[in-house]
């Protein structure tokens, strides 16, 4: 990927997104909840944290870097998103914002909750 996209997606804020990824899960039939659950699973953020961050415009750099807990189970997630293939791409920063991508985009699919977050079978 460019760089200068690289460079550009770093200082865009999470909150200009996030609203379509809102949007894109609604239309499906899916919730802000469930999208929101995805974003901290991937983060460990809490609800509140999240909030707060949005309401603050907080740029993607900043949000991936003080991310309380990155979930280690992130690399489990595969296919493509936007043309690429999320496990190839090479830029870390770059690869965990198409995790998040690819993660709302597998609730605006309809993908079962328990797919979605990597849960080991009961």
């Amino acid at each position: 990927m460019a760089t200068n996209t690289t460079d550009r997606v770093r200082r865009m804020s999470v909150s200009s997104v996030h609203v379509h990824y809102v949007n894109k899960a609604e239309r499906k039939g899916r919730t802000r909840a469930e999208v929101d659950e995805v974003i901290r699973w991937l983060t460990g953020y809490s609800q509140d944290q999240l909030e707060a961050l949005l309401t603050a415009g907080t740029d993607f750099e900043t949000f991936f870097a003080e991310a309380p807990t990155m979930n280690p189970n992130r690399f489990l997630i595969t296919g493509t998103i936007c043309g690429h293939r999320v496990e190839a791409i090479e830029d870390p920063f770059m690869r965990e914002v198409r995790h998040m991508d690819k993660l709302v985009d597998e609730v605006s699919k309809g993908k079962a909750m328990a797919k979605i977050l990597r849960s080991p079978p009961a």
